[in-house]
């Protein structure tokens, strides 16, 4: 037996695997993520196509062991995906599944397609799919779904990643391969340790549809265009945040890092990456994050917007927030919205108050790690009160 460390739909697996089994197989019996399905089991028919490293690939003839240390994405980890989501709608506004044995395999690989092909030329789409077989639908429903996502997304000014966003040559998986070794059962053991798998820096910050949505707003007595500069140092903002910690020296449009939350007993440490895009015509700027908790197994994805707003005649800022997140794994049971709200809302107020000492040239204060039950119970005795209030009335 070998112990293999994958992160798979972006959580953290550490299980011993027997050398000759099969990744689709592994996904299957040991990760219960049965949308990989098995078809002819010889890498022909498409069925168990998966993201290995974020490439494509048959998974049904690749051994788990030759995985180790690589990103795994099944069908289950693209849910909020915003290309497959787009492409679910459109296989099914075209007819372009039957029995749907085959569609988790489909959805991947036509995935790729849009990614990367400037124009929804059919011949190439056939050429790109005739790796994934149907009995099914002949095929023609399948061509057309593909071929109107890849016109609305052309459309709309979202231009073809180069080789769908690879960077490296070399058979799928050898992205992240030569960072983590197997380590046998037999002889002595590896320490794990609760750092993730994989090189944060080259993870991917993609696009999502959020789960859920809410508004926030904040006023710091500056101008909009000192905040909008302050916003643009990352080290200076995430000094301001409860909690968070940078891991790598940042850019003007990436960074790495992780921010710590206590639900309770359970603490979790987010960690990974956020990308940054920023409009100064506009004074606006978005957000957008993706990380995991090694301990809990759980992950999550963000998505922040703000905006600028000049308040009493341009001597204080107006900042509006647009908040968007999903959560998934062991947090997501316990982390109802109505929670995770007031976490954000709390998070808000505490960075609000150190952005406006970082501005006066003050050193914020030691942010700390927001907990989420202590608020619960803040929340609780706010209840309690009310109550008591109406009940004297």
């Amino acid at each position: 037996m070998t112990t293999i460390g994958l992160t798979v739909n972006g959580r953290a697996v550490n299980k011993p695997v027997d050398p000759r089994t099969h990744l689709a197989d592994f996904l299957r019996d040991q990760l219960d993520l049965t949308g990989t399905h098995l078809g002819c089991e010889h890498g022909v028919c498409g069925a168990c196509t998966l993201l290995l490293d974020d490439m494509p690939a048959r998974s049904c003839i690749t051994f788990a062991a030759a995985c180790d240390g690589a990103h795994v994405t099944t069908i289950e980890g693209l849910d909020n995906d915003e290309v497959a989501t787009e492409l679910r709608l459109a296989f099914s506004r075209e007819h372009a599944l039957q029995c749907g044995y085959c569609t988790p395999g489909m959805l991947i690989s036509a995935r790729d397609l849009v990614l990367r092909l400037e124009t929804s030329d059919e011949r190439t789409i056939r050429i790109g799919m005739s790796g994934n077989l149907c009995r099914c639908t002949g095929y023609v429903g399948i061509v057309r779904a593909i071929r109107s996502v890849i016109d609305a997304r052309r459309s709309r000014g979202i231009a073809p990643v180069p080789g769908a966003g690879r960077q490296k040559l070399g058979p799928v998986g050898s992205g992240n391969g030569a960072l983590q070794k197997s380590t046998s059962t037999v002889g002595p053991k590896t320490a794990v340790t609760d750092e993730p798998p994989g090189d944060h820096a080259a993870m991917p910050v993609p696009d999502f549809v959020p789960d859920k949505n809410f508004d926030e707003h904040f006023t710091v007595a500056f101008p909009p265009g000192k905040v909008f500069d302050m916003f643009g140092d990352v080290k200076r903002v995430a000094a301001c945040l409860p909690g968070a910690t940078l891991t790598a020296t940042p850019s003007p449009d990436r960074a790495e890092g992780q921010i710590g939350v206590k639900l309770g007993p359970i603490s979790a440490s987010f960690r990974g990456a956020v990308r940054i895009e920023r409009d100064a015509a506009t004074l606006s700027g978005r957000i957008i994050g993706i990380g995991n908790d090694q301990r809990s197994r759980s992950s999550t994805q963000g998505d922040i917007r703000y905006r600028l707003l000049p308040r009493d005649d341009g001597a204080s800022t107006r900042v509006e927030l647009s908040i968007g997140y999903s959560l998934r794994g062991f947090l997501a049971q316990i982390a109802r919205e109505g929670l995770v709200r007031d976490l954000a809302k709390r998070l808000t107020a505490e960075f609000a108050r150190n952005l406006g000492l970082s501005l006066s040239g003050a050193a914020p204060e030691q942010p700390k790690q927001l907990n989420g039950l202590m608020l619960a119970f803040d929340l609780l005795k706010g209840l309690l009160k009310g109550l008591r209030k109406n009940r004297d009335a």
